[in-house]
């Protein structure tokens, strides 16, 4: 995967941008976009605040436009408070799909006022008319560089490659499980965390698809116990980690995929910092903790999230044994600015703290059970490779539908889905059954303390 720059709008920011830019008249608009930088490998700019420049400030016509300069001193303040990237974005009403000379000759001036204010590259973007984006960056002279994908991630994940770009517009994406999907997929980059029962089944149908770089992450070792539901595993690979195993696997059959397997929790900064590179992330975990993560790097790092659990509780039956009482699976699909997991109730603060001292302190952590704070935490049979492997099918077909929609309904409607085998039943909720609330910042990249939390903060030495 050769990209350098990637702009991220979560669906928030994109509409209110759309929002603006286009109000009906036909005319040009403008506004000025800040952004967190942020990456390793390749820089993204997470769109995280719009400054509109009111229609009334400005000459606006079909095809162009002035504007004041006070609202770019407005933006370049803001900007050098918290390290933000200054983006000045404008409408092509007409669907131009391409920077014209007069664009060229205002970002002569405008972006060199820009980075000058802000010490920092600066971008300029065009929207044509549903939302379309193309972008570039200027970093150290007048030559721009173009943003290879503005991703606009929301209930569909828009995607706008600049290769693919003509004056026309930009090129749709492939109909889905189609051959040019594969070659569409290898431009993406995805983290999947958790290389275990639903894990490794996820990673296995990415590089079977054909992405382009997959992280994998995973700080477990693989035991005798495993065999039975993680992939590509055998007896020789007993005490290696997970991750490596796996990493070790893709490579045998797609060399052509970028593979990087981190050995550490995704609760630590390195983990975070790497996962944090990817396009797309998958949350295959079974802890409370790990989701809580996952939660944020989704709002953090504008990521789209997707989350797989699988149960299979159990009641006392008659005779004195167990029977269960249910086989279900549960996919949620999250993107940055909506309902979180938290929101959903997937997980919550009690089981967050039962975890840890679970961890720290079991001795307490009994007495609460027994004194029924934190109700306890359920025992649940272990889960199979039949109901892995639907649950985790259903989880990566989910990402398939946001990226080349295919349903004859709008994704919105489907932001979780929950099937369940005893009942033979599958039950779907829309995004608007969920309650967004605003609990994680979006679009902050690796501000300090990383993901809000800090007992991430980087360790500093104390003479």
């Amino acid at each position: 995967m050769k990209r350098s720059f990637t702009l991220v709008l979560p669906q928030p920011i994109a509409d209110q941008l759309r929002q603006h830019l286009f109000p009906g008249d036909g005319l040009e608009a403008a506004a000025l976009l800040l952004c967190a930088e942020t990456g390793r490998r390749r820089k993204k700019l997470l769109g995280r605040e719009v400054i509109p420049v009111p229609y009334d400030r400005c000459t606006r016509r079909r095809d162009f436009l002035t504007w004041p300069g006070e609202y770019v001193e407005t933006a370049i303040d803001r900007a050098a408070l918290r390290g933000d990237v200054v983006m000045a974005v404008h409408s092509h009403p007409g669907g131009l799909y391409a920077f014209s000379g007069t664009d060229d000759d205002s970002d002569h001036t405008l972006m060199s006022a820009l980075r000058h204010g802000t010490e920092r590259m600066a971008g300029s973007a065009i929207m044509i008319p549903g939302g379309p984006t193309r972008a570039r960056v200027y970093e150290k002279d007048d030559a721009p560089s173009a943003i290879d994908l503005v991703m606009m991630a929301g209930t569909d994940i828009r995607t706008w490659w600049d290769d693919d770009a003509t004056a026309g517009g930009p090129a749709p994406p492939p109909m889905a499980f189609a051959s040019g999907m594969r070659a569409w997929l290898r431009r993406l980059s995805v983290c999947v965390v958790g290389v275990s029962g639903t894990g490794s089944i996820v990673a296995e149908q990415l590089a079977r698809l054909g992405v382009g770089e997959i992280i994998l992450v995973d700080f477990d070792k693989l035991e005798e116990r495993n065999l039975n539901r993680v992939l590509n595993a055998s007896t020789a690979d007993i005490g290696s980690n997970k991750a490596e195993m796996f990493a070790d696997a893709i490579r045998r059959y797609r060399p052509d995929c970028h593979v990087e397997p981190v050995t550490s929790s995704i609760s630590t900064r390195e983990a975070i910092l790497t996962a944090a590179n990817a396009d797309v992330l998958f949350s295959c975990v079974d802890t409370a903790e790990g989701r809580h993560i996952a939660d944020r790097l989704s709002a953090s790092f504008a990521m789209p999230l997707f989350d797989v659990g699988v149960a299979i509780p159990t009641e006392a039956a008659p005779d004195g044994g167990r029977r269960i009482t249910e086989a279900y699976g549960r996919v949620d699909y999250v993107y940055p600015g909506g309902s979180s997991l938290m929101d959903r109730g997937v997980y919550e603060a009690a089981l967050l703290e039962a975890e840890y001292l679970a961890r720290v302190a079991p001795h307490a952590l009994s007495r609460k059970i027994a004194d029924g704070y934190l109700q306890g935490m359920a025992e649940e049979a272990p889960g199979v490779i039949t109901l892995n492997m639907r649950a985790a099918s259903a989880c990566v077909a989910e990402l398939i539908a946001r990226l080349f929609p295919f349903r004859q309904f709008p994704n919105e409607a489907l932001a979780r889905s929950i099937f369940m085998l005893a009942d033979g039943d599958e039950d779907t909720f829309a995004e608007s059954r969920f309650t967004a609330g605003s609990r994680f910042p979006v679009a902050t990249g690796a501000t300090e303390p990383l993901l809000g939390l800090p007992a991430l903060a980087p360790h500093r030495r104390v003479a």
